[in-house]
């Protein structure tokens, strides 16, 4: 039997990610590897492209990578970031991921690419992380954190499992600083939240915990083009993915819907995305 969480907000996502319309979206259409917002070069380039140019991106910004180092990615999706670290610098890495069928389509993936070894698919909540304290080296994470309710308690694990002088980088959709009150609401009914993160937010609570702002990259436009590029690639794959009953009509009119909202939302500033870079004293 799946596990069950005590934030609500948790349990919502592992049971829409754990859906077979979801899985199947990301995988097929999102990028499949990985299943995150892009850096993109064009609004036409491949989302697969630009999703991996966030994670060489975001790995650059990181020292002293090698075979010795421990990372951990909280909400690690299909786990295509944990490869690619895996593969660049040797290094060991654990996917925590709360969604069972991700987690099933991660390490099928690993063994593929024979990197089994390197790295442990584990299923659970980053709310309550089941490692020592000082565990890691890196933690990492991508466009996961919104799905909390408690995202004080998801950083106050992360502060709690870095070594000293470890590091934290992640990247989060949000609302502006300077978003007005209740604009977002289409956007929190669709996701099943009351609130998102901010910039001010993420940086006032991670310094709060003892770690050192090494800076963030405002990449907000990004947001944008790639919800935006996202649509585009759903309504050409749509009539394949109903024909051959991978995603149904329903779960696409959704999300179209809400890949909408998104895009919206963005273009009006009411929204932000960008690059946090953290270490612990």
């Amino acid at each position: 039997m799946a596990a069950s969480y005590a934030d609500s907000s948790v349990n919502t996502a592992r049971d829409y990610y754990n859906s077979k319309d979801a899985d199947n979206f990301y995988y097929f259409v999102w990028g499949g590897e990985d299943i995150h917002v892009g850096l993109y070069e064009s609004e036409q380039e491949p989302i697969a492209d630009a999703s991996r140019r966030t994670v060489t991106h975001m790995a650059a910004r990181l020292s002293g990578l090698n075979e010795q180092s421990q990372l951990l990615d909280i909400g690690a999706g299909f786990g295509g970031s944990m490869r690619y670290l895996a593969r660049e610098y040797a290094c060991h890495g654990v996917a925590l991921n709360l969604s069972e069928a991700e987690n099933t389509r991660n390490r099928e993936m690993n063994a593929e690419q024979g990197l089994g070894d390197q790295i442990d698919v584990v299923d659970g909540s980053f709310e309550d992380i089941e490692y020592p304290d000082a565990s890691f080296d890196v933690v990492w994470c991508q466009d996961a954190i919104l799905h909390s309710g408690r995202r004080e308690r998801v950083l106050e694990e992360v502060a709690r499992v870095l070594k000293p002088g470890g590091e934290f980088v992640m990247t989060d959709p949000m609302q502006a600083d300077d978003c007005p009150t209740d604009v977002l609401q289409p956007i929190l009914d669709r996701i099943h939240l009351e609130t998102l993160g901010s910039p001010s937010f993420y940086r006032r609570t991670m310094t709060a915990l003892g770690l050192e702002d090494l800076g963030y990259e405002d990449h907000s436009p990004q947001l944008v083009m790639h919800y935006a590029r996202v649509g585009r690639e759903l309504e050409a794959q749509e009539k394949k993915l109903v024909r051959s009953q991978i995603v149904s009509v329903e779960y696409i009119e959704r999300m179209k819907k809400g890949l909408n909202h998104w895009v919206d939302g963005g273009r009006k500033g009411y929204l932000a995305w960008g690059i946090f870079h953290f270490r612990k004293q």
